[in-house]
């Protein structure tokens, strides 16, 4: 936590960055650039060091943000405020900008990812050798860094030993909101400039307000009100895709179009079992924030587990291209990788039985699914994809043991019983037998002519990759 001095002016301009927090409430960064500041500025900067190596035009997560920052910078609007949208290299743009209004400080939220960190080493060089003060806060976590450790003083590697930790160290103080609003007088005056387009940012509209996630901030809050009703039965009904069981609020998380402090709030306040495994899963995505911050080198493809490095996969780019194509002969399977690539979003318990095939069954290196999952995923977080799919590799932090294999068939039994998340997303299988459709190619021949289908058969049988997977990891 930054600390400050009686010394603090109050006459003076300061900037508020805006990066994955896109909202004006329980905002830490703006909640001290306010207190210490009479005229703070938002920022936000479309970073051309992202924005470039973005391999598709129409990306979803751009458009996402272009929508939230479109509702932040028209409540600066309605203040009477001055908020600023920069285009180019944020380790550029901040700098110049701080200088140009005669800023005294630039306030923003940490960010544990490493190319973030590094970019925000070079921002705050710059700022020092212009005589500008740099200041960051906790805010995308309710614990960061190396304040959930062991006796040892050492990170865990183990989540349960984590978690009763963390829960053993969170006050009501860990989930007090930042206040924004009674102060926004300090927001500096002026015109807000209409924000560029998403073709001058070099993107095209994508079917992002054709799905069924509400933007913005406001969007956030709704689908917060409507999981407040539904938290109860949250560990009855998360694992199951065809029925509204889990909260679809991890897009706005990513973002920051939600506090973390306001949800974690939420679910401590609510008593029963629902809330607390809600609550159980914001203290996985702390912990795997956390490994991230002490283990950098897994965003360059290493394992958490060293001894898992030197494995190599035999899986070929041509079972990875079906399993991308959502041609993998398994309903389920098919049906998870469709729902990614039609809607950006992916359902968790899928995202594991998915992840689990591409490794276990086809023996496909778990770097190619990572990436195609950052590729397509609204709501893609650098820890939490890596820590979910090293997990289902078996080769990360407190992963799933290497012997373990989901079974596509009676994962899809068990968790679309009725076989209606199948039916919504492989039509194909619209008129199958329920009693075959999580695996049709049993269907025998009389059934075929009655229910003709036109569906590929599996591209692996699962008992003989199980054998397979189970000697490879065993060498």
């Amino acid at each position: 936590m930054n600390t400050f001095t009686t010394a603090s002016r109050k006459n003076d301009h300061a900037i508020c960055w805006f990066r994955r927090d896109l909202r004006i409430d329980d905002h830490a960064a703006l909640h001290h650039a306010l207190l210490h500041h009479s005229a703070v500025h938002g920022v936000f900067v479309f970073d051309t060091e992202i924005l470039d190596k973005l391999s598709c035009r129409t990306d979803l997560r751009v458009e996402f943000i272009w929508y939230a920052i479109q509702e932040l910078a028209g409540e600066w609007r309605k203040l009477g405020a001055h908020f600023t949208v920069l285009h180019g290299r944020a380790c550029d743009e901040i700098p110049r900008f701080a200088h140009q209004i005669g800023a005294q400080a630039v306030y923003c939220n940490r960010d544990d990812d490493p190319v973030a960190l590094q970019r925000d080493n070079s921002v705050a060089q710059a700022l020092y050798s212009l005589g500008i003060a740099w200041h960051q806060f906790k805010d995308q976590v309710i614990f960061e860094r190396n304040e959930v450790v062991t006796v040892q003083n050492r990170p865990y590697t183990v989540f349960t030993p984590y978690r009763t930790a963390w829960l053993r160290k969170l006050t009501p103080q860990d989930l007090q909101p930042h206040e924004t609003r009674p102060h926004l007088s300090r927001l500096a005056r002026g015109i807000t400039a209409p924000l560029p387009s998403l073709s001058s940012l070099g993107f095209e509209a994508t079917s992002l307000t054709r799905l069924p996630i509400p933007l913005g901030s406001s969007g956030a809050e709704k689908l917060l009100t409507d999981f407040s009703r539904r938290m109860t039965a949250y560990k009855t009904t998360r694992d199951y895709p065809a029925i509204k069981g889990v909260s679809y609020l991890s897009a706005h998380l990513r973002f920051g179009t939600i506090s973390i402090r306001r949800v974690g709030a939420m679910a401590r306040s609510m008593t029963g079992e629902g809330p607390e495994t809600f609550l159980t899963e914001l203290i996985w995505r702390d912990f795997y924030q956390m490994i991230l911050y002490h283990r950098p080198d897994l965003a360059q493809g290493r394992c958490y587990n060293p001894r898992f490095d030197a494995l190599i996969y035999p899986g070929s780019t041509t079972d990875f291209e079906l399993w991308c194509q959502a041609h993998t002969g398994y309903p389920l399977i098919d049906a998870a990788m469709r729902q990614l690539h039609q809607t950006g979003y992916m359902h968790n318990r899928l995202r594991m039985i998915t992840a689990s095939f591409l490794v276990k069954d086809l023996q496909v290196d778990w770097r190619w699914g990572e990436r195609h999952f950052a590729n397509h995923l609204l709501d893609y977080d650098l820890a939490s994809n890596n820590g979910g799919w090293q997990w289902c590799a078996s080769t990360g932090c407190d992963a799933q043991p290497w012997f373990r294999l989901f079974n596509p068939v009676t994962q899809s039994e068990r968790f679309d019983p009725e076989g209606k998340f199948i039916r919504r997303y492989v039509p194909e299988l619209a008129h199958c037998p329920l009693h075959w459709i999580h695996a049709p190619w049993r269907m025998p021949e009389a059934d075929r002519d009655r229910y003709p289908i036109e569906y590929w058969p599996p591209m692996v049988d699962h008992g003989r990759a199980r054998i397979q997977t189970l000697a490879l990891y065993r060498a």
